[in-house]
């Protein structure tokens, strides 16, 4: 059917399209307004993917654990424990009409608890999303009532969490409890091997760098690591001499520069020799005022260079003693060496033992901490679960939407109308115009009447009467 022959069906027979169109409209106003009303209250909630209230360290959720994490909050929101706590919250199972409606269904057959909370789910919807927001909504004919329930299940969901966190870190802290107890034991039996071989074996401390000898030991090689630098030291400065380059290196030794003494005849001995240089130059060599200023310096340099001796004699003597005591520290470090070696060869089963004691210390410090991690959580108070929006009563019924349904009755009874024409058309077929003539099979068709246009010219002229208005036919 093409659309000519479609629209010239729908015009002959609109009457019947028309009360199609209007019944469906109605009957579908009707039945929206005559549905009971449906409210639907809505509580936000926002799960956070960390624990405030714990000693374990809080790390971001990966994509996919958060989005199992947020369904498995989704399931605990609708499971039944959860529900049977919103019944006793709400104390539903103690209303007359609650308790009627269950010994009608049910015959009194079962828990009224049970029954209710299966009848609360059915009507609980849980929805999520790409962030960390859970919608729980409740539908119900009463507005104050949906919001209660929503609320409700908002709380209960929030307590079981709050139970199922703080219940099995109760029952590990009991158990933590109780293995700690028995490696305490433990541990104080490895002490008591442990000390009992110490005072057995003179030992008083159980690590080799606290130990009385192997102290003595490094005392003793920092003693002779200073003795040897000092004898070097003192070697170095034993090797000046007496020439005028190494003089004056003599002379800039720190034990030179100290000395006082040496330092004040090195200054009169300069002054000398300035005063010497400005007598030679005023009155000659062979002035008597400059020969007695050279006999002053020689004497000056006499006795600076017999200071010299002296102090290098010291440092001589020094060395000698530096020497000395260098020997001795080695043949201090050699005995304790010795000593060491005496002492370690006596340490096996020490070594065993102080193991054993460590690896039970160990033990029951991580029981320890387990219990003590255990027994904080167990205590806690708060959840990752926060109400963001709670429940209020609508003003609005979620159902029947009437505008909607309206909408919808229109499309529907259209398609409706128009199928019922095609189908009468189909039953009955009828010719109204030519285009019928054309997919009508095996009907004969005598001319074709085209539509009605005035003629170019008169149809009746001329003297001698009528024209022929149509052509001869050959």
């Amino acid at each position: 059917m093409n659309p000519n022959l479609f629209f010239s069906a729908l015009r002959a027979r609109f009457g019947v399209f028309a009360i199609a169109f209007c019944a469906t409209v109605l009957v579908a106003t009707v039945v929206s307004l005559l549905l009971p009303k449906t409210y639907r209250a809505t509580t936000s909630l926002v799960v956070d993917t960390k624990e405030e209230q714990s000693l374990s360290s809080a790390l971001l959720t990966p994509e996919r654990e958060r989005i199992a994490y947020i369904q498995t909050q989704v399931d605990i929101i609708t499971s039944e424990k959860v529900a049977r706590l919103v019944v006793r919250d709400l104390k539903l199972a103690e209303n007359p009409i609650a308790r009627e409606m269950f010994e009608k269904k049910e015959g009194g057959r079962g828990s009224i608890e049970d029954w209710l909370a299966a009848l609360l789910l059915e009507w609980l919807k849980v929805e999520t999303s790409q962030s960390s927001i859970i919608q729980v909504s409740f539908n119900y004919g009463d507005p104050k009532v949906a919001a209660e329930v929503a609320n409700a299940f908002a709380k209960a969901y929030i307590e079981t969490v709050l139970e199922l966190r703080v219940e099995p870190t109760r029952q590990a802290a009991v158990w933590f409890d109780e293995q700690a107890k028995t490696l305490r034991a433990n541990l104080e039996a490895t002490q008591a091997r442990l000390s009992a071989y110490q005072k057995r074996e003179g030992i008083v401390a159980t690590d080799e760098r606290l130990d009385v000898e192997l102290t003595r030991l490094t005392d003793l090689s920092t003693q002779l690591v200073k003795a040897q630098d000092q004898v070097f030291d003192l070697q170095s400065r034993e090797q000046t001499s007496a020439t005028p380059a190494q003089q004056l290196a003599r002379e800039r030794l720190p034990d030179v520069m100290s000395n006082p003494h040496i330092q004040k005849l090195t200054a009169d001995l300069l002054t000398g020799e300035a005063r010497l240089q400005e007598l030679a130059s005023q009155y000659g060599v062979n002035y008597p005022l400059y020969q007695r200023q050279l006999a002053e310096n020689r004497a000056r340099r006499q006795k600076l260079d017999a200071e010299m001796r002296n102090l290098m004699a010291g440092i001589s003597n020094a060395r000698y003693q530096s020497e000395q005591r260098a020997a001795e520290l080695k043949k201090a470090i050699a005995a304790q060496r010795a000593r060491l070696l005496e002492v370690r060869d006596n340490r096996g089963e020490l070594a065993v033992l102080t193991r054993d004691a460590e690896t039970a210390q160990k033990a029951y410090e991580s029981a320890m901490q387990r219990f003590v991690v255990s027994q904080v959580e167990s205590r806690a108070s708060q959840t990752h679960v926060s109400v963001l929006n709670p429940a209020m009563a609508p003003r609005k019924p979620y159902r029947p939407k009437v505008a909607l349904n309206i909408a919808l009755s229109t499309v529907v009874g259209t398609m409706l109308g128009l199928g019922i024409v095609i189908l009468m058309e189909m039953s009955d077929r009828r010719v109204r115009s030519r285009l019928d003539l054309d997919v009508a099979p095996a009907v004969p068709v005598l001319g074709v009447l085209n539509a009605w246009k005035p003629s170019e010219r008169l149809m009746l002229s001329g003297p001698g009467g009528v024209e022929r208005v149509l052509p001869s036919p050959v």
